[in-house]
């Protein structure tokens, strides 16, 4: 899967993980993209280390999206987290 093909995976892997978590988060499209993209490879990496299950790196494969979804809902809560809810500060 190449470059382009990660960043698919990201960005829809990032606005499902908001679907599944809602609030407000600030970042709009990049930031959600951002978040998937490195979702998407932490999720794999995960994956990989503590199941011994490598992720295939094609597209359509389903393990490949429940990782990247996975990974951007852990990065995600840990983004809450850290920087909770910035925009009520406001």
């Amino acid at each position: 899967m190449g470059i382009i093909g990660w960043i698919v995976l990201g960005l829809l892997a990032g606005a499902i993980a908001k679907i599944i978590l809602p609030g407000r988060d600030p970042g709009g499209l990049v930031g959600t993209t951002l978040i998937g993209v490195v979702g998407a490879f932490l999720g794999g990496w995960l994956s990989a280390k503590l199941w011994d299950k490598p992720v295939p790196h094609h597209f359509f494969d389903g393990r490949t999206w429940v990782a990247a979804i996975g990974g951007s809902l852990v990065l995600l809560i840990a983004y809450r987290i850290i920087f909770g809810d910035s925009r009520a500060r406001r």
